[in-house]
């Protein structure tokens, strides 16, 4: 570091930042397929993709903006977002207008997105912008890629189309469109720890196999993707709030289909029956999500007929978390592109282990922390940045007298001081030798004074530092 006393403020920043987190966090939701548009009409992007703002940083923010006399007006977030293609034209990109929400978020999403024929991408990617509305620039998020087709596919899906089958553990959306008007949509969602039918919010759920403790001599491998006929559970992604067993029926022409055990399809037609009910369904009421009883149908006894609210569309879904904050930097550049650590890679040992950290958006102004103690960080691509680990003495410790495990966070930070924080931690643990409740000290050597001391000169060494941590 070529300024030493720079170093030692960024260092008291980040320690102020561990003490009291003041994360701003961009959340992008969005379907994992996209079907395309043909001649004039548009098919909009169903669920339409959603961004929630939240963390306290945003708070801070609008704090920051009023000591500055700018007013409330100036904290306002705004956006755009649109399809990579569109370039950097705001005009071809939907505005975001952002409304707080009982928990605090600002929500926003683009209900009117689609590709058209003319675009020939098999994949593509959203792009979100973000202002204040005082003119600053936040910064430019990405989504995650998605896939376009052509429409949902209506035959028989084979496990060698992974890209159209669901798996899982995956991420689903549903929804519901009385008569196939567009105007009627609803989405499954959680409010209030309850499932409710929105046509404003969905909801993301993981999609389990029920019994997930089934060895795989039960369950061969081709069963990691949901099949029509298998029991589910649905799991809302934000809430955790579950649903009882279900099991997954196939719809035609507004009948449940008992004998189909296909894979299910992106933009499939497909009924939840309630395990071990006499025919009972998922329905949705108006805004409300009820149990709806079908009836036999006469002629085969391998059909149940179902009403319009009990048949829902079945699309896999992304999520993309971006986390930044600018609390305690004097930033005046965009926070994007925002780095998005995906694994750790450790090699070496001893004196000098190197830390390869994998993932996206990096760029060479980014420094790699492990709490409030700098790395020496190389990097090496968008997608790689390696370090030195540092040695655990730095956090007032020493291998020698390591008795239990260190974690700290790990933190990646721009040269400016931007802070990314990330979910993953560093553990330093200690050697065999010096595992809690085995004996150290097997007998107690001659110069045992010596020994006494230079264990009280370590004691004080290791508490001066946790006191200056502190």
């Amino acid at each position: 570091r070529s300024n030493p006393y720079h170093g030692s403020l960024l260092q008291d920043s980040v320690r102020r930042y561990l003490q009291l987190p003041a994360d701003q966090t961009v959340l992008i939701l969005h379907a994992k397929v996209a079907q395309k548009s043909y001649g004039n009409e548009k098919r909009f992007f169903c669920p339409p993709p959603c961004v929630y703002l939240s963390g306290p940083g945003w708070k801070l923010k609008q704090e920051q903006i009023k000591a500055r006399d700018l007013g409330e007006a100036g904290f306002r977030v705004c956006g755009y977002m649109g399809l990579d293609s569109m370039g950097s034209s705001l005009m071809e990109s939907q505005k975001l207008s952002f409304e707080e929400q009982p928990d605090a978020k600002g929500f926003s999403c683009a209900k009117a997105l689609y590709i058209s024929d003319t675009d020939k991408r098999k994949h593509f990617r959203l792009v979100l912008k973000l202002f204040f509305s005082n003119g600053q620039e936040i910064g430019t998020f990405h989504s995650k890629l998605i896939k376009v087709i052509s429409k949902p596919s209506q035959k028989k899906q084979s496990l060698k189309n992974t890209d159209l089958c669901i798996s899982s553990g995956s991420k689903v959306s549903l929804f519901n469109r009385l008569r196939s008007q567009t105007v009627s949509t609803r989405y499954l969602s959680v409010e209030g720890g309850a499932f409710i039918a929105s046509a404003r919010q969905w909801a993301a759920f993981t999609l389990h196999l029920a019994d997930e403790r089934c060895t795989r001599s039960e369950f061969p491998l081709r069963e990691g993707y949901i099949r029509y006929g298998s029991v589910v559970q649905l799991v809302c992604t934000a809430t955790g709030v579950t649903l009882p067993p279900l099991i997954i029926r196939k719809v035609m022409k507004q009948y449940a289909m008992l004998d189909v055990d296909e894979p299910i399809s992106q933009l499939h037609k497909c009924a939840f029956q309630l395990q071990g009910s006499d025919r009972m369904y998922l329905c949705l009421s108006t805004d409300k999500v009820i149990q709806f009883q079908a009836s036999p149908c006469p002629k085969e006894a391998n059909r149940e007929l179902l009403n319009d609210g009990s048949c829902w569309t079945i699309i896999s879904t992304e999520t993309v978390e971006y986390t930044f904050s600018e609390s305690l930097a004097c930033v005046r550049e965009p926070v994007s592109p925002v780095p998005l650590i995906a694994a750790l890679q450790i090699t070496g040992g001893g004196d000098v282990a190197m830390l390869e950290v994998q993932g996206e958006y990096f760029h060479a102004h980014l420094k790699v922390w492990f709490g409030d103690v700098e790395a020496e960080t190389m990097y090496r691509s968008p997608k790689s940045l390696v370090c030195v680990v540092p040695d655990v003495s730095a956090f007032g410790s020493d291998w020698r007298w390591l008795r239990y495990p260190i974690t700290v966070p790990l933190l990646l930070i721009r040269d400016d001081g931007l802070i990314y924080s990330s979910s993953f931690t560093f553990t330093y643990t200690p050697e065999q030798s010096c595992i809690p409740g085995q004996q150290v000290l097997a007998d107690v050597p001659q110069d045992s004074d010596k020994l006494l001391d230079s264990i009280h000169q370590e004691f004080t060494r290791t508490n001066f530092h946790l006191f200056m941590q502190t």
